[in-house]
């Protein structure tokens, strides 16, 4: 009887090489999804991240550049002033729709963006390099993460100016990509405040970001996709969200994030990491769910295996490995037509599918082994028990550990409660 317990361990540990499989086998799906979202991307657009308007001054300035040898000299190198707005207002409409490439969705939109922004009197600003920068070589900036959604010229008016926006940054510090116009301000310009709108229309996909360049800075967004998730630095100062779309609102300060109004140099880093805005996610990801029930496979076979195994010891049956091979392949393949089956009818009516086939296998081929009804029905409600159970954790977010916890020891003292009174020394003789 040792033996035979033996022979069902090592049988219940190969049966984690197939489990390993099919996880493979779910990365290997995701990464096809991963990849329709970016061949949507590629030709729509993009997770889109809004950074600025902001003002570039260049000036120059000399640095001690490093040579070989140890050596070093002295040179005049080109540096950039950026300067922020003191209120920026972003209004924006997102229309969301899908669009389908094979057997995948993406999550898409098309976002309707207005910018006011107010910038305070330059001058005066950043004293120490006050004398250096190139006023008359300033630039008006905008960063946009994806150029190539940007559907109609883009021009920010400034009373009865309007300026239109090219292609590309003086520099990188800001933004990685985006658009700028030639600001040339003279003194009396310097010494007033500035006023601008932007009006932008461009296409996206899953995401919307803003960077908070204002030093009071109010961002409004509103969608009918009804299953955002906000993400970013800053969560929403209030939300509304139904099943006609939501709408949020943020107003973020300057002392909220980690960097001035006004500086030299790179802050690249520091701007995307304050970005946030919602993501248009679907609600359902079949990956994840079949990621966290395979979690639970070893359960699920061992599970299986004490009821063979007892019904053997307690019927005096003789239940060869092959047997119990058969039994564990089919319940590995209750994971492969999860996986299959969610991608095209959703996960909670494939799981139901693949649990109710893989049980009536098992029950079918269970009735030959036991050659009696009561343990085929006895098999048959527990394997409902179990796939209950796990398809109850994996729905579950806040209270999975728990209820996982609970049950295991719950299974536990059942085990232990029927198995106290039998005779392993004799069992099975």
């Amino acid at each position: 009887m040792t033996f035979r317990a033996v022979v069902v361990a090592v049988l219940v540990l190969l049966m984690l090489i197939p489990l390993a499989m099919v996880q493979e086998l779910i990365r290997e799906r995701e990464s096809r999804k991963q990849e329709a979202v970016d061949g949507v991307s590629a030709t729509w657009g993009g997770s889109q991240t809004l950074t600025g308007p902001y003002i570039t001054v260049p000036f120059k300035a000399t640095v001690r550049v490093d040579l070989e040898n140890g050596r070093s000299e002295m040179r005049e190198v080109m540096q950039y002033a950026h300067f922020l707005p003191e209120r920026l207002d972003v209004s924006s409409v997102l229309d969301p729709g899908k669009r389908h490439r094979g057997i995948y969705d993406v999550v898409v939109y098309k976002g309707k963006f207005s910018m006011q922004a107010d910038f305070p009197a330059l001058q005066g600003l950043l004293p120490a390099t006050a004398a250096s920068l190139q006023w008359n070589e300033a630039s008006l900036c905008l960063g946009i993460s994806d150029l190539r959604s940007i559907k109609k010229q883009v021009s920010a008016k400034m009373g009865g100016r309007e300026l239109a926006f090219e292609p590309g940054l003086p520099s990188n510090d800001l933004a990685a990509s985006g658009l700028s116009t030639a600001f040339p301000l003279d003194s009396a310009q310097l010494a007033s405040p500035i006023a601008l709108k932007i009006g932008l229309d461009l296409n996206g996909s899953g995401s919307f970001r803003v960077v908070p360049t204002g030093r009071s800075t109010s961002v409004d967004v509103s969608s009918t996709w009804p299953d955002p998730s906000f993400q970013g630095a800053f969560l929403p100062d209030s939300s509304q969200v139904n099943d006609q779309g939501f709408t949020a609102h943020w107003t973020v300060l300057h002392l909220n994030r980690p960097y001035p109004q006004e500086f030299t140099g790179s802050r690249n880093t520091e701007l995307e990491a304050s970005a946030f805005g919602p993501d248009l996610i679907l609600p359902v990801d079949e990956y994840q769910k079949s990621t966290r029930a395979t979690k639970y496979g070893l359960m699920l076979v061992v599970m299986v295996f004490l009821v063979f195994f007892f019904v053997e010891v307690l019927q005096k049956l003789r239940i060869h490995p092959i047997q119990y091979l058969l039994v564990g392949f089919a319940l590995c393949i209750f994971y492969t037509l999860l996986i299959a089956l969610s991608e095209h009818i959703g996960f909670t009516a494939a799981y139901l599918a693949s649990a109710l086939a893989v049980i009536g296998l098992v029950v079918f081929y269970a009735r030959s082994v036991f050659g009696q009804l009561r343990a085929t029905q006895l098999l048959g409600l527990i394997m409902l028990l179990v796939f209950g159970f796990m398809f109850t954790v994996i729905n579950q977010e806040d209270y999975a550990l728990l209820i996982g916890s609970i049950g295991l020891f719950i299974v536990l003292a059942v085990v232990m409660a029927l198995s106290r009174k039998i005779d392993w020394e004799h069992a099975g003789e």
